[in-house]
Parts: C-alpha cells; sequence; structure tokens
C-alpha cells in the first residue's frame, strides 16, 4: 500500500533537485550510514512527506560496491554516525510516527517491545 514513511532508504530514493537543495543536501558528518535517513527526515522538518510505493520494482545489491562494514574502523565510524543521529534526531527517532509505538527500538527483528513503550 502506497504510504507515507519517516525515512526510505537512499537506494530507492528520489527527490527534487529543488527540494534536495531545500533541506541541505547530504550532510557530509555522515558518510556512509544515516545520510538518506538524515535527508528524509529535513524534508519531513521541511513540510513534506516521504512516500513510498509497492509499485516500483528496484534491484539493490546491497554494499556491492563498497564492501562491508565489517572491520573495526569501519564499526567505528557507524557508532560515530549512530551517535550523530541520536544528538540531532533523537527525539524524532524514538517517536518515529511510522514505526509501530508497541514495538522494540533496539532489536532489529521488529520485536514487541518490553516493557512497552505507550
Amino acid at each position: 500500500m502506497v504510504q507515507n514513511l519517516s525515512a526510505v532508504t537512499a537506494a530507492c530514493l528520489v527527490v527534487e533537485k529543488k527540494k534536495f537543495l531545500l533541506a541541505g543536501g547530504l550532510d557530509e558528518n555522515l558518510t556512509i550510514t544515516c545520510n538518506d535517513i538524515d535527508l528524509c527526515l529535513k524534508l519531513m522538518n521541511a513540510g513534506y512527506r516521504n512516500i513510498w510505493t509497492p509499485f516500483a520494482e528496484l534491484y539493490h545489491h546491497e554494499s556491492a560496491t563498497r564492501g562491508f562494514d565489517d572491520s573495526p574502523s569501519k564499526q567505528a565510524r557507524i557508532g560515530r554516525e549512530k551517535a550523530y543521529m541520536y544528538e540531532r534526531w533523537g527525539a524524532v527517532l524514538d517517536n518515529d510516527p511510522a514505526y509501530n509505538p508497541n514495538l522494540d527500538l533496539e532489536k532489529e527483528s521488529h520485536a514487541l517491545a518490553f516493557p512497552p513503550r505507550i
């Protein structure tokens, strides 16, 4: 179902240049991990919506060109970028209107939150 989300991956992100520039583009402090999420949140903050559609067919080969995040230095970068995102967007990330409040924020498995967040 077509729906409004807080963010989508850059692998399928399409945005008008004028809106991209208005939002400030990609943040150079986020070199790999969260720059797409940051951009989407900036667009949302500017009053735009991030629409996801099931009618687009895409092929994305994750990490095919840049490799995997499996070294200590890459893991450290991820940690820095996540910390930067929480410093900047923590309130939004913790209360994402597109993420069910009954689900855990810490686990990537979308497990039920315990204790419940609401």
